[in-house]
This record gives C-alpha cells, structure tokens and sequence, in this order.
C-alpha cells in the first residue's frame, strides 16, 4: 500500500525533532506485522498457562515497558527495537483482551465495540493535536506516544474480535479466511481512489490482528476446538524465528528506511 507524501503542514518543535521513529510500509512491514500477530497470541496463552495469568500479566507488563523505554529513547528507527516494542504490544494487547473476557467475564460482543471507542478516541485526540494521523511524521515525543497508544489499542481491538468471529461459528480457520478477505477491501479501496492512504493503512493495520491471531491458534490448538495440534510452545518459536530472520534482514538491508528521511514528511488526511 503506498502513500503520497506531501509536507506537513503543522511545523516540528526543532528541540524534540527526530528522524522518523517508524519503518516504512513495505510488504515486510505487512508480513512481520502478522508474525507479530500470532507470535503475541500464542506467547501470551503459553505464558498464562506456564507462569499463571498474574505472573504473565505482570511480567509481559514490565517487557512492554522496558521495550517501549529504549524505543523512545533512541532517535531514529533501529528494527530490532521497534519490532521488539511491536511484539511486546501484541503479548500485553492479548493478555488486555484476555483479562476482560476471563478474568472479568465480559464478553466479546461487548469488549469488541469497547476496543474499538477506544482506538477512536485516540485517533480523535491524535489529529485534534497533530492534524494527521499519518505515520511518515512521528518525530516528535508526542507524535509517537500517540502512535503507540493507537498501536496497543489495534491489537486489543483485533484481539477481541479474532475471538469474537471464533466463538460465534466461524472457528478459527474461518475467521483466517474471513479476515484474509477483509484485508483486501482497505487495499482495494485505496488502490481505486475510494479511501484515502492514512484510513486504508490504519484499517488493514487493524485486521492484520486478528488475521495473525486466528492463523496462530489454528496452527497451535488442538483438534478438539478445530486446530491443527501443533501447540503454543511450537508455534510461537516458529513464529519468532520468522520474525527475527525478516527483522535481522531490514535491519542489515535497511530496506524499509527511506532514502530521504530526514525530510519533513507525511500524508494528510
């Protein structure tokens, strides 16, 4: 999915300036974004299930943390550090979804619409501040606490509806074939001229949760609940070392920086 990029037209604080803190979106952004996806379904139920949903709470919390800490702290895009904050987004993502549902007793059909005011929310106090939502601009502290903010609140929003298409008959092979579909219409949209670059990417950015998620489980449960049976443990070394092979190749081909990223540059709304 690529973007016209036009200058912003709101000037950056020359004190808090960075270069861009996020990759560009290539097609090994979209597939270590759905790695991403599954690795953080999988790895956050084998946690659960291995340390109790407290400890992994507890201990998936303190990695998001320190994983987010180093990214803010450095002042330009590294791979390993953003993917690393992108996997520890999907742990927690998982295990906020989770919580809801089987600690507190809510119910998808109920966390689902919940997530997604959220994400809203986010999305409307970005642009009040910033007047773009676009990510070819996050070079400042507050441009990229927005980002991450919006980021976590995609994965607990696909998170909750992965599992709410799974509980409500379509299983989990048939939630990846649901979502594979839906992920075409914001690309589609775009490519035709109906929906502008900044909604198609945040839309498909969205569905590559549960697009992820539904894949891994599939993969990992048993056949009982209409998985392959490969298991949690399996699936998520699977997934990691898919994850950092495509991250270690960006990070030594720097195939999803731009040539120009020290130019002021992002896409308008």
């Amino acid at each position: 999915m690529t973007a016209e990029h036009v200058l912003d037209s709101r000037p950056l604080d020359p004190v808090r300036r960075t270069a861009n803190k996020v990759p560009e979106v290539t097609v090994y952004f979209w597939i270590i974004k759905v790695l991403t996806t599954g690795m953080g379904e999988t790895a956050s139920d084998f946690l659960a299930k291995a340390l109790g949903p407290v400890p992994a709470v507890g201990l998936g919390g303190l990695a998001l943390i320190a994983s987010l800490a180093v990214q803010f702290a450095l002042r330009r895009y590294v791979a390993w550090a953003y993917w690393t904050a992108v996997v520890m987004v999907s742990v927690v993502g998982t295990m906020a979804a989770d919580v809801l549902h089987v600690g507190l007793g809510v119910p998808y059909v109920a966390s689902t619409p919940a997530f997604l005011v959220v994400l809203a929310a986010v999305f409307a106090l970005w642009y009040r501040s910033e007047g773009t939502l676009s990510i070819h601009g996050i070079r400042t502290r507050r441009r990229e606490v927005f980002y991450w903010a919006a980021v976590l609140a995609t994965f607990a929003l696909g998170t909750a509806a992965g599992d709410l298409t799974a509980a409500i008959g379509f299983g989990y092979l048939g939630s990846v074939v649901l979502f594979a579909l839906a992920i075409c219409l914001p690309a589609l949209a775009h490519r035709f001229g109906t929906l502008n670059a900044v909604t198609a990417f945040w839309t498909a950015y969205v569905i590559t949760r549960p697009l992820g998620a539904s894949l891994a489980d599939w993969m990992a449960l048993g056949h009982t609940r209409g998985g392959l049976g490969l298991g949690l443990a399996p699936v998520t070394l699977a997934w990691t070392a898919a994850i950092v092979a495509f991250v270690a190749y960006l990070a030594v081909s720097r195939r999803d920086v731009r040539v120009n990223a020290n130019i002021n540059v992002n896409v308008n709304v």
